[in-house]
């Protein structure tokens, strides 16, 4: 008995200091989120799907999307591709807002494993899919909704697929917008991703996913996004990123706990696209941000570089995210090289 309880004592002691290591990990949320959380928590959540809405059969997997239309006739259609275990909604409304009212056709789409899209509950490391795998299911997006061309626009890992869809799907492309990405991200002549980063996303992940609760899953997306945006200096826009966590909870299927892994599998099964890279015939724009603590800034130099003919938007202050006052002039950007 005597031994029974120094082994419950000490297990005590044990959690107790996990317990207030955690506590006291990740960034300081902004002082006003307790009030902005409570409020939205208490109030009706703004309509965020407003656009035509369905399923794409990709290879018996369903891709949901939705299509903006803008008013009058389309300038063309813009595909959007977020980047790792984000589903569609993680675009900020006002980045989709910028191509609708340009006269853009936008679309946007859950990744397989994320938001109303397949969750790939029989997935394993045996028979992973891969980042070529999630570029088909944006070509079945534009199948079903009867587009022949687009201008590609992805994110991080989004960017990644969206290079696998101009290296493959040519035909299909107007062009290329990939921002804060990389070509090979495990490259050994560039920096890493950074591993401090995405331990201090696991200290978070526990911090508030262990409790859980509609607050803790807001506070956990709060906190991410802040270790992204590293050194930067933009504020964060607690209540625009907490209704859309809560609309996510409440009307959509939540957060797949277990698609960050298959994501990540895809993204090394894939390897290096640098020689493919050089045979893209595609006007190209590569933007990445100088603070990027996560995929380091080389990376986008790197892909501008092999790229022939690619433009490039280098922006100081700016780290994995794309901060509110960035949207205009990023999309700006963008569209000239839709002009292209």
């Amino acid at each position: 008995m005597k031994t029974l309880k120094i082994i419950g004592i000490s297990l005590l002691v044990l959690f107790a200091g996990i317990a207030g290591y955690l506590y006291t990990s990740g960034p300081t949320l902004p002082d006003n989120t307790e009030a902005v959380i409570q409020e939205v928590i208490s109030h009706p959540l703004p309509e965020m799907v407003q656009g035509e809405t369905g399923f794409a059969q990709s290879k018996n997997i369903n891709i949901w999307y939705e299509s903006l239309a803008p008013k009058g006739t389309s300038k063309g259609a813009v595909l959007l591709v977020m980047g790792i275990s984000n589903d569609a909604l993680g675009w900020p409304p006002n980045f989709l807002r910028a191509f609708v009212d340009a006269g853009y056709q936008v679309i946007r789409y859950d990744h397989r494993g994320t938001g109303m899209s397949d969750w790939m509950k029989d997935w394993d490391s045996d028979h992973a899919y891969s980042l070529a795998d999630m570029a088909d299911d944006g070509v079945a997006v534009l199948d079903q909704l009867g587009i022949q061309k687009a201008h590609v626009i992805g994110i991080s890992m989004g960017g990644m697929i969206a290079q696998e869809l101009a290296i493959n799907h040519p035909q299909r492309i107007n062009s290329l917008s990939s921002i804060m990405s990389s070509g090979y991200i495990t490259d050994p002549e560039l920096p890493k991703i950074s591993g401090e980063i995405a331990k201090e996303l696991i200290k978070v992940s526990l911090k508030y996913g262990i409790v859980g609760g509609e607050k803790n899953m807001i506070k956990l997306h709060l906190a991410s996004r802040m270790i992204l945006m590293g050194e930067t200096t933009h504020p964060l826009n607690v209540k625009s990123l907490s209704e859309q966590v809560l609309y996510n909870v409440r009307k959509r299927k939540g957060y797949n706990p277990g698609v960050s892994k298959q994501h990540q599998a895809a993204v090394w099964l894939s390897g290096s696209r640098y020689e493919k890279l050089k045979t893209l015939r595609v006007p190209t724009l590569i933007v990445h941000g100088k603070s990027d603590p996560f995929i380091p800034f080389e990376h986008g130099k790197k892909c501008a570089f092999l790229i022939p003919g690619a433009d490039t938007l280098w922006i100081a202050d700016m780290g994995h995210d794309i901060p509110e006052e960035m949207i205009k002039p990023i999309a700006e950007r963008i569209m000239e090289n839709f002009n292209r």
